[in-house]
């Protein structure tokens, strides 16, 4: 009996065994259809047209003297004068070719270079006032050696 129940389980074993799952076959990726190859023409593009500089305006013989305004008389700017550099405060438009040929035109002496310092305006406050100290441009010319200028002393 004992073995008739034990055949019988193993009967049984065989209907619930679990079936090998069979693997999907692996996909092949599908090829990727060619594109065509365009062929690029060369195209002959125009050279670029050169870059102009900005023009200069040209300052009448009768203006020059505007250029400069005052020269700065400071400490550091009478120690500058044993190396023959000379500092002026100069309108905001002149740039340094024309500062140059002002100094020559004034003062009569050879100008060797020009250094331009923008001074930007600075905030100032006077109580509960608020405004501006304004800005300028000032001028360090170095002239060339033996030269000198003459400032006009005060009385």
């Amino acid at each position: 009996m004992l073995y008739e129940i034990m055949s019988l389980f193993d009967k049984l074993k065989g209907l619930f065994k679990p079936k090998k799952l069979e693997k999907p076959e692996k996909r092949l990726p599908r090829p990727k259809p060619k594109k065509p190859v365009k062929k690029v023409e060369k195209v002959e593009r125009p050279t670029p047209k050169p870059i102009k500089k900005p023009k200069v305006r040209k300052i009448p013989a009768w203006e020059i003297s505007k250029l400069i305004l005052t020269p700065q008389i400071t400490e550091k700017a009478t120690d500058l004068k044993a190396q023959d550099k000379y500092i002026f405060k100069v309108a905001r438009i002149a740039n340094k070719s024309q500062i140059k040929k002002a100094v020559q035109a004034l003062y009569g002496v050879k100008v060797i270079s020009v250094n331009i310092i923008n001074i930007h305006r600075k905030s100032r406050r006077i109580g509960r006032t608020s405004g501006f100290k304004p800005g300028y441009k000032k001028a360090v010319v170095t002239l060339a050696k033996g030269e000198k200028i003459e400032m006009v002393k005060g009385v």
